[in-house]
């Protein structure tokens, strides 16, 4: 199993100097390589990620000398990078590539450790320090939690505070899950997620509380003369507080997500339209403020790595139109209705706690598929569920 682990550096002033160089000649490399394969293309002919790595290592010592202070692997993989985002491009998968700017992309370099680790630029681990090609070694705030053979690590910058994504090959054994309960999870912007235990987590809402603050700092920015000292120092600012923000909500998440696969050997969960629900106007901040996606994603190897189960119940499922009581469907239920009574029975539900409660019978009162990605009827060939 491959598995990634980030950890922040802590560098000296000359090894910060050198991943800044670094990552200049990674978005050189990367928008070198765009402005050939556009000409090559232009000319007729079929350009290839491996042709223009070949043709980089042929000129650059003549042309571009100063790559050579940096480690052969940054320019060599973001013109693999590129490869793969004109495969996503044409796959439909992505937007076609785009020149990256200083100062509005993400600084990041890659280093390969390759398949044995053992040429002279191979990344060795020694507690809470890493070396790296060329610099040579770095103190990192926390050791690397998993045992096995480094493939590759990626130092970004976020802010102004450096990491190192190290991708580990290890061999795993997912947990032997003596657990056999099914939790289904409704999602909300009210509650973040309501279980159908009965209990909830309340979203942190990051974004929420720092906004003030947030359009403070931006017009701030803005003011600053560009170029300046004041400027840089500004966008520094900002920066922090966005990577703030940022991190209040990734800490809930994963808070989350851990729980729930420690402690449920399966849960259920929606499929949600997120992008159909971000368009509308009135719920698309708060949407995003909660990182709905990000909980599914999570959520899909979590699961795995604990030796449980998720389930994704289909997207035409109406957990929140039906009784959990006797499964009467109520058709006429408004999205505004938080509570409300079943016609047929009399029972009182609220509807994230009903949602719930429906979704944990999934399994075994829906004939859809557990993955969500078979239908469940002629509703099911629409391609974007209607508003509410």
């Amino acid at each position: 199993m491959t598995l990634a682990h980030r950890v922040r550096l802590v560098p000296a002033a000359e090894q910060e100097a050198y991943f800044r160089k670094a990552c200049g000649v990674a978005r050189f490399a990367y928008n070198w390589a765009l402005a050939e394969w556009q000409r090559r293309y232009a000319v007729g002919e079929k350009p290839s990620e491996i042709a223009l790595r070949k043709a980089l290592n042929a000129i650059k010592h003549q042309q571009f000398p100063w790559m050579l202070e940096v480690t052969k692997n940054a320019p060599q993989q973001a013109i693999k990078n590129l490869g793969r985002a004109y495969v996503n491009f044409f796959a439909k998968r992505g937007k076609h590539p785009q020149f990256k700017k200083k100062g509005k992309s993400r600084d990041a370099f890659r280093a390969d450790n390759g398949r044995d680790g053992k040429h002279p630029d191979a990344v060795i681990i020694d507690g809470k320090r890493v070396k790296l090609p060329i610099i040579g070694w770095v103190r990192m705030r926390e050791e690397v939690r998993f045992a096995g053979q480094i493939m590759s690590v990626m130092v970004s910058r976020e802010a102004d505070a450096w990491h190192a994504s190290f991708t580990i090959e290890t061999a795993y054994e997912p947990e032997a899950h003596i657990l056999a309960n099914t939790v289904g999870v409704d999602l909300g912007v009210t509650a973040l997620a309501t279980l159908s235990t009965g209990s909830s987590v309340a979203g942190p809402k990051p974004l929420r509380r720092y906004l003030k603050k947030l359009k403070r700092v931006a017009r701030a920015l803005s003011r600053k003369q560009r170029g300046s000292n004041n400027r840089a120092k500004a966008k520094t600012t900002l920066a922090r507080l966005h990577a703030r923000i940022t991190h209040i909500r990734q800490d809930t998440l994963h808070k989350l997500t851990t729980a729930l696969c420690r402690e449920v050997a399966t849960v259920v969960i929606e499929d949600l339209n997120v992008a159909g629900m971000l368009a509308n106007r009135h719920l698309s901040r708060a949407i995003a403020d909660l990182g709905f996606f990000e909980f599914r994603r999570q959520l899909e190897y979590k699961t795995v790595m604990a030796g449980g189960t998720l389930i994704v119940a289909d997207r035409w499922y109406p957990s929140s139109k039906l009784c959990s009581v006797c499964n009467t469907r109520h058709e006429d239920l408004a999205l505004s209705e938080r509570t409300w009574s079943c016609a047929s029975c009399g029972a009182s539900h609220d509807r994230d706690t009903n949602a719930a409660v429906n979704l944990a019978r999934y399994p075994e009162s829906w004939a859809g598929s557990a993955c969500g990605a078979e239908g469940a009827g002629r509703r099911r060939q629409a391609t974007v569920k209607p508003a509410a």
